[in-house]
């Protein structure tokens, strides 16, 4: 046994910790055996192990001062190789956290829309891109009040819940917003921005109270958007307050008589597309034109859209009766009766609906379809009471009249060319879309047709090809453009509009015949889903091959998995 007083004895300091391996106070330390085999105690160190000094005693301050052997350590003491900085993070997935680059040179609807897609724990850290007045950070009230005011625009001008939400999300991250979540549905935007973890939430909403169709004024908002997120342009806010003030301004491109012009242009070129001659083509016009001004009216006197649906679509159907009631051979009453139509279906809001319901906003799908199906039974009421009406008075409407399918495939392409060209106008669009959207127009009817007339495929299967390929060219001339993709869309699927189906169903059920007016009917709306869904996937294909540039491990489409119904 050591002698007492020995170092072995020794009692720490009070504030000082003690070694795992230190013998408890008042234990004595039993000797250090011979080289013999000798059993040790259970309190010595393993051979082999050194105690690291620690505390006073390791810098000579202790009451012992001695060597490291004689010295006591924390049993918290880290080990030596243990650094803070090299320990793993916590919560990691199995397969790690992705890395995501987002490259400037791909636009900002395929960035943004990448990030809205992926969760929030794997977006990239916002890069603020504008400057503020501020220096200590951006104004975070006007901010989001610019950023829900550029929102209003796009939302009222038709365009689909996700590319509005990926343009408030590209303003909130370029002027250096961090953990912004913008949140969009049928009439009301909301943002919602949380300065850090600990901090509470800002939140603003304002809410839609009128919509018009107005593609100059859409393209102007996306110009703005684009410069926003550019690193080239340098826009304050209060220049973008200034350039969206202009925008809201800014007198449509076209004037009245000109939509008037064009609403009769479009119902004569869609007559002569399903068989009517020069005359039909005039006849068409003229119920169009007088169709849209009754509209005018009932829109002046504050008369709901229903009504002025209803009130537009009495005047072609009207003329068509007219022609039958002449006994005229010579005259194809239900070409002016489906040019009329024509110029009447909601095909921007159908295929804005199915959009957002493909994309996962339901909310504002179910809203936008159920505005469709309001208008579309204001157009059958309508129609069927000017149809009811003639059937009353002995007009003989043919349900087994059929409009001309081969005979004549240079004037329908041409037609169906000025078709488009005539709704481009009425969209309000750019003099220098309206180009590129006609030729989109005439490229669909000519698919339509080789599909259809020539192959003898199902109609609904060919109209649902020509729309695909009208969805990527249009997502095509957007990204040269970038800008919105409607302005080369909507117009371009005008050819493609069930306008006869719709009209002999119509037909159908005036004539008691409600078998076959249920089934054409039937037809109008699978034709109508077919070129929504066709230029929905005809848009998802161009990103599919095109993706993201710098995006890296494939993050573009993997970030577009929401939920596989379980």
């Amino acid at each position: 046994m050591a002698e007492s007083g020995g170092p072995e004895d020794q009692k720490p300091q009070s504030d000082e910790a003690r070694s795992a391996f230190a013998p408890p106070t008042g234990t004595s330390q039993p000797a250090s055996p011979p080289e013999e085999d000798h059993p040790t105690s259970e309190f010595a160190l393993p051979t082999g192990v050194h105690q690291e000094p620690s505390g006073p005693a390791a810098s000579g301050g202790g009451s012992g001062g001695g060597t490291n052997s004689d010295t006591l350590s924390s049993a918290f003491t880290p080990p030596s190789t243990y650094k803070a900085q090299q320990s793993p993070p916590a919560f990691t997935p199995a397969q790690g956290i992705p890395m995501v680059r987002l490259t400037k040179e791909a636009p900002w609807q395929d960035r943004m829309r990448t990030m809205l897609r992926m969760p929030v724990t794997e977006r990239p850290a916002a890069e603020s891109i504008q400057r503020t007045d501020d220096e200590t950070g951006p104004a975070v009230p006007r901010v989001l009040d610019l950023t829900l005011r550029i929102g209003e625009l796009l939302l009222a001008g038709g365009e689909g819940a996700e590319d509005v939400e990926a343009a408030m999300f590209a303003v909130t991250r370029s002027y250096g917003l961090d953990r912004s979540e913008p949140t969009v549905t049928f009439t009301l935007l909301s943002i919602s921005h949380q300065p850090s973890l600990v901090d509470d939430p800002v939140t603003a909403s304002r809410t839609v109270r009128r919509r018009g169709t107005d593609y100059t004024r859409l393209a102007a908002v996306f110009r703005l958007v684009d410069d926003i997120t550019s690193t080239d342009t340098e826009v304050s806010l209060e220049e973008a307050y200034r350039r969206l003030a202009e925008i809201r301004r800014n007198r449509h491109p076209y004037p009245g008589w000109v939509l008037t012009a064009a609403a009769g242009l479009l119902a004569g070129s869609a007559s002569v597309l399903v068989g009517g001659g020069v005359l039909v083509f005039i006849v068409a016009a003229a119920g169009a034109m007088l169709g849209d001004r009754l509209a005018w009216l009932c829109a002046g006197r504050g008369l709901p859209e229903f009504y002025q649906f209803t009130v537009a679509a009495m005047p072609p159907a009207a003329m068509g009766v007219a022609l039958t009631l002449t006994h005229s051979t010579d005259i194809r009453p239900s070409a002016v009766i489906t040019g009329g139509l024509f110029a009447l279906l909601p095909g921007r809001a159908l295929v804005a609906g199915v959009q957002d319901g493909l994309t996962g906003y339901y909310i504002t799908a179910s809203a936008r379809l159920l505005e469709v199906m309001y208008f579309f039974i204001g157009i059958v009421a309508g129609v069927l009471i000017i149809l009811y009406l003639g059937v009353q008075l002995g007009a003989q409407l043919n349900p087994e009249a059929k409009f001309i399918a081969n005979d004549r495939p240079v004037i329908q392409i041409l037609v169906s060319m000025t078709l488009s060209l005539a709704f481009a106008v009425l969209l309000q669009q750019e003099r220098s879309t309206v180009l590129a959207v006609t030729l989109n127009g005439g490229v669909a009817w000519i698919i339509f047709g080789a599909m259809a007339r020539t192959g003898d495929i199902s109609p609904v299967a060919a109209t649902a090809v020509a729309a695909g390929l009208v969805g990527l060219f249009g997502q095509l001339f957007s990204r040269y453009r970038f800008t919105s993709s409607l302005p080369y869309i909507t117009a371009a699927i005008g050819p493609l509009l069930p306008g006869s189906a719709t009209y002999f169903g119509l037909l159908g059920v005036a004539q008691n015949d409600v078998t076959r007016g249920l089934t054409s009917l039937s037809t109008a709306v699978a034709t109508a889903l077919a070129i929504a869904i066709g230029v929905n996937l005809g848009s998802e294909i161009s990103r599919l091959f095109m993706g993201v540039p710098g995006a890296v491990g494939g993050a573009s489409r993997r970030a577009a998995k929401r939920t596989r119904g379980f």
